[in-house]
C-alpha cells in the first residue's frame, strides 16, 4: 500500500482549490450577465442621456435647416433695412398674430429668400430668349415683386385677423355680460370666454389674463390687447372698461351698454355691405352672364341675320 507524501497532498489541495476558484469566477461571470431587474425598473424611469447629435435630429426640418438658412439670407437684408422699417415689421407681426413664431429676422428671411427663388425662376425661363437688357430688366422685376410677396401675405393675414376679432367681440361681449351678471368676476368671465372659443380674440384674452397672472395691472393688461389688434371696437370697449374701472362704475352695466352697441354696429355693417352687394355684381354681370345670355338669345337668330347681311 502506496502512502501519499506530503508534497502530493499539497498538489492535489492546491489544484482543488483552482478548480474551485475557476468554476466561482465562471459562475460570478454568469451572475454578473444576467439583468438586474431593480436596475431594468429604474432604467425605465429614468431616460437614456442622448447626444447633441440626436436632440439635434429630433428637431423639426423647419428649425434645423429652413430657419437657418432664412436668418442666414436675413443678416444680408437686416444692415440694409432702415430701423423704422424693422420697428414697422414688428407691429405688423404682432398684429397678424405672429403667424409661425416668426420674429422680425425670420420674415426678413422669407422676403430674401422669395425675392432670390423669383428672381432664379425668371432666369431660368428668359435665359436665352431675350435680349440681356430684357433679360436684366425682368430679373429686377422679379426681385422687386418677391420681395414684396410676404409683405401682401402679412397684411392679408391682419385684415384676415382684424375681421376675425370685429365678428367674434359682439358674441363675447354677450357671454361676459352673462357670466358677469350671473356672479363671476369680469376675470372670471374672460377665462369662461378663452374656455369657450378658440379664435383670436380669445387668444388676446388669455394673454391678457397671464399679463395679469405674473402681476401687471388689468388697465396696462387691456391695452395691450388694443396694441395688438388695432380694431377700432377692441379699441373702444377697452377703453369703456377702463375708464369704469378708475371711475367705480359697474362693470356690468358697462358691459350691457357695450354689448348692445356692438351688436348695432355689427347690423349696420351687415347693411353696407348688403348696399354694396348690387354694386360689386355689375362687373361679373357685364363680363361674365351677359356674355352668355347673348350668345344662347342671339345665337339662333345668328344665321339669319348673316343672310339677310349678306355675310357669308
Amino acid at each position: 500500500m502506496i502512502v501519499p507524501s506530503d508534497s502530493s497532498l499539497i498538489v492535489v489541495g492546491a489544484a482543488a482549490a483552482a478548480a474551485l476558484a475557476a468554476f466561482a469566477l465562471v459562475i460570478g461571470i454568469a451572475l454578473l450577465r444576467q439583468p438586474d431587474p431593480v436596475r431594468e425598473r429604474l432604467a425605465a424611469f429614468i431616460p437614456a442621456p442622448r447626444s447633441l447629435e440626436d436632440l439635434e435630429l429630433q428637431q423639426p426640418f423647419v428649425e434645423r435647416v429652413l430657419r437657418p438658412f432664412l436668418r442666414g439670407i436675413a443678416a444680408m437684408v437686416v444692415s440694409r433695412t432702415p430701423q423704422s422699417t424693422l420697428e414697422n415689421i414688428r407691429r405688423n407681426l404682432v398684429l397678424a398674430g405672429s403667424p409661425g413664431a416668426l420674429d422680425v429676422r425670420d420674415f426678413l428671411g422669407i422676403k430674401g429668400a422669395a425675392a432670390l427663388i423669383c428672381a432664379g425662376l425668371v432666369a431660368f425661363a428668359l435665359w436665352g430668349t431675350v435680349p440681356s437688357y430684357a433679360l436684366a430688366a425682368g430679373i429686377i422685376l422679379a426681385l422687386w415683386i418677391g420681395y414684396m410677396l410676404p409683405d401682401l401675405w402679412l397684411r392679408g393675414r391682419i385684415q384676415a385677423r382684424q375681421h376675425e376679432i370685429e365678428r367674434a367681440l359682439p358674441d363675447a361681449l354677450d357671454l361676459l355680460t352673462i357670466c358677469v351678471e350671473a356672479g363671476l368676476g369680469f376675470d372670471g368671465a374672460m377665462l369662461r370666454v378663452t374656455q369657450k372659443w378658440k379664435n383670436a380674440l380669445a387668444e388676446e384674452f388669455s394673454h391678457a389674463l397671464a399679463e395679469m397672472r405674473m402681476g401687471v395691472a388689468r388697465r396696462d393688461a387691456l391695452a395691450g390687447i388694443v396694441s395688438r389688434t388695432d380694431v377700432p371696437d377692441v379699441a373702444t370697449f377697452i377703453s369703456a372698461l377702463i375708464q369704469a374701472d378708475q371711475l367705480g362704475v359697474s362693470i356690468a352695466r358697462v358691459l350691457h351698454t357695450q354689448a348692445a352697441q356692438m351688436r348695432t354696429r355689427r347690423r349696420i355693417r351687415a347693411e353696407e355691405l348688403a348696399h354694396k352687394a348690387p354694386v360689386k355684381m355689375v362687373f361679373p354681370m357685364i363680363f361674365l352672364i351677359f356674355p352668355s345670355l347673348y350668345v344662347i338669345i342671339l345665337g339662333p337668330a345668328l344665321p339669319a341675320i348673316m343672310d339677310g347681311l349678306g355675310i357669308r
